[in-house]
């Protein structure tokens, strides 16, 4: 898969460059529908198997079988520090890298992380798509930021996960009685797109089967 170089652009920012360029990437999320019809899906997930290095993985299914096309891994350094609400910028040059190693661009990419449910509304997911241009998921196991009601129990049951009086996304059941995931679109996807796809790919487990391979991949 062909990765811009701009893609990079920005990845060695300060902290506080780091927020500011958030706010402007946030400008540019489309959270309505183009990504039309989805063959492939790519999951991508990352570990820290030392404290300044980063193994990213990335797993290519098809749909609807959940056939997997495609997997690689990478390591790489990681220069950014850890700070909460930023961790797209020390995890996305490892998640570029590996995607780079893709014969095929996805349909969609789902991540181990937040997109629009985010403070400054950029999380990995998105900010990965607006550099990308690709539709992108956050599939999270906790929040970060919002709100919400009573938690669901059956699977393909959701509520809304809101911030600030806006509906940012939503906790999702993907098996009975197991706990919710937190899922916001992250970049050209509605959020009843966003969930219906990851119902998709959550047929066994709590996670999607894209991201969980990536986790098991990422940690291998």
């Amino acid at each position: 898969m062909k990765i811009p170089a701009s893609a990079w652009r920005g990845l060695q920012a300060t902290p506080r460059e780091a927020r500011d360029l958030q706010r402007v990437l946030s400008r540019q999320v489309v959270r309505s529908d183009s990504v039309g019809r989805v063959r492939t899906v790519a999951g991508v997930d990352i570990a820290f198997p030392e404290p300044k290095t980063a193994q990213a993985a990335a797993v290519l299914m098809s749909l609807p079988g959940l056939e997997i096309a495609e997997r690689h891994v990478v390591r790489r350094p990681v220069a950014f520090p850890y700070v909460p609400g930023l961790l797209s910028f020390r995890e996305l040059p490892a998640i570029l890298d590996v995607l780079k190693k893709l014969n095929a661009r996805p349909d969609l990419v789902m991540c181990d992380g937040q997109g629009y449910a985010h403070p400054r509304r950029l999380g990995i997911a998105s900010h990965l798509g607006v550099l990308l241009d690709l539709p992108t998921i956050g599939v999270a196991k906790s929040r970060l930021v919002g709100e919400h009601g009573p938690v669901p129990g059956k699977r393909g049951e959701w509520i809304p996960l809101v911030d600030r009086g806006e509906r940012i996304g939503a906790l999702l059941c993907t098996r009975d009685g197991v706990r919710p995931l937190y899922v916001s679109a992250g970049h050209r996807i509605s959020l009843r797109n966003a969930i219906r796809q990851v119902m998709r790919c959550a047929l066994r487990y709590r996670l999607p089967e894209p991201t969980r391979l990536a986790d098991k991949l990422s940690r291998a």
